[in-house]
């Protein structure tokens, strides 16, 4: 029950802290960029916890450097809510777009799930 308290109150950290560490890896323009390319479908959430570029035909070398700037603070989070709370950077990845990325996912934009399959919400 105690590890159950921990890994809670790790991940409440961790989800703070992507929108924090996204925040501060990207430009508001890049923000915008990807926003309006999950709009348009070129660009989604995954289920490893990082963006994805769905069309990569669609998208342009300053939105792929959005979502690498993005996926960079994402991953740096990642490493330290992990390191807090004793398990892999992956583990804390994926829990992060089950519990706090896959519920902001609205209707009509694309995500890939597990499997590796673009699915539209």
């Amino acid at each position: 029950m105690q590890f159950r308290k921990s890994f809670v109150a790790a991940a409440a950290i961790a989800a703070l802290g992507v929108a924090a560490g996204a925040a501060f890896a990207q430009t508001a323009q890049q923000k915008s960029m990807i926003d309006a390319a999950k709009v348009e479908g070129v660009v989604g959430e995954q289920a490893d916890g990082y963006l994805g570029v769905r069309t990569p035909a669609s998208a342009s070398a300053d939105l792929r450097a959005a979502v690498t700037a993005t996926n960079d603070g994402r991953r740096r989070v990642y490493a330290q809510g992990a390191a807090d709370a004793g398990t892999t950077a992956d583990v804390a990845a994926a829990r992060m777009f089950e519990a706090q990325l896959f519920p902001r996912i609205a209707t009509g934009q694309w995500y890939r799930n597990a499997q590796g399959q673009w699915v539209q919400r």
